[in-house]
């Protein structure tokens, strides 16, 4: 089995089976809202800030392709329990893979490190980006005092 077809796997694992994906997290510090109306991915995410300015949960739930529901899945098991600034800069490590850059944070992306293919791909890459740009989101709503936002244009 080549890399690509143990990626390929992965991905379809967090589609067939995603992990904190759920339409209520309660409760929750804050909630955002991002669409992509270039391809109609639409994405709601919720996050519980934990003891110690950490994730202490999230969960994502929307309409899309498997590449933002998958991603998003395997954005969550990589920031549970992570310090908010390190779930940031892991975010930014999975945009820059994302952008063709090296990982710079291999292991600590866990399946997320599956859809660096995606970058071969560019109108793929906003899809892939979705919910790790929702999580920053989410934790810059946070800390400037908000409950809740909505961003309803592609972003990366």
């Amino acid at each position: 089995m080549s890399l690509d077809d143990l990626y390929q796997e992965i991905i379809l694992d967090h589609y067939k089976k995603p992990r904190n994906r759920a339409p209520e997290l309660d409760p929750h510090d804050v909630h955002v809202h991002h669409s992509n109306p270039l391809c109609g991915d639409e994405m709601d995410l919720r996050l519980r800030v934990g003891d110690g300015a950490t994730v202490g949960a999230v969960a994502y739930d929307g309409d899309g392709c498997s590449i933002s529901m998958s991603s998003a899945s395997a954005m969550t098991e990589a920031v549970i329990g992570r310090d908010l600034d390190d779930a940031l800069e892991l975010a930014e490590s999975f945009r820059l893979m994302m952008h063709g850059e090296e990982i710079a944070r291999e292991d600590d992306l866990l399946d997320g490190v599956a859809f660096r293919g995606v970058a071969k791909f560019p109108v793929r890459v906003k899809c892939a980006l979705l919910g790790w740009m929702a999580l920053k989101d989410a934790i810059e709503t946070h800390r400037a005092g908000a409950a809740e936002h909505r961003v309803t244009h592609d972003e990366e």
